[in-house]
């Protein structure tokens, strides 16, 4: 998974051009990329106990919230709160009894 910080419509067009080019040379593996604007829009969703949240539940996925709570030692509202922000980023997923990280690596380009 790709995140990307800033960028320009321009950039935008570039990227989608090379989507396009792969699908039309039969490459249908799908590109996950996450855009902030800004470097404060990535801050205000990827926080250090986000970030450490991340890591354990790529390494445990876990079956519940609670259960994750639980396991990093936190409050049940603290690690939901989360849960919640990184699921609408598209970073973490509930579903089929489970509490996972939707991706193995993440890689960030921030243009200046």
């Amino acid at each position: 998974m790709k995140i990307q910080v800033g960028g320009t419509l321009r950039d935008d067009l570039v990227a989608f051009k090379d989507a396009w080019k792969r699908a039309e040379a039969g490459d249908d593996r799908q590109a996950r990329v996450i855009a902030f604007e800004s470097w404060e829009g990535l801050a205000s969703v990827m926080t250090g106990e986000r970030y450490r949240l991340l890591r354990h539940l790529h390494a445990h996925p876990e079956k519940s919230v609670n259960a994750l709570a639980q396991a990093l030692q936190r409050q049940y509202r603290r690690v939901h709160e989360d849960v919640t922000v990184l699921e609408r980023a598209g970073l973490v997923e509930r579903a089929d009894g489970q509490v996972r990280a939707t991706a193995d690596r993440l890689s960030a380009v921030v243009v200046l």
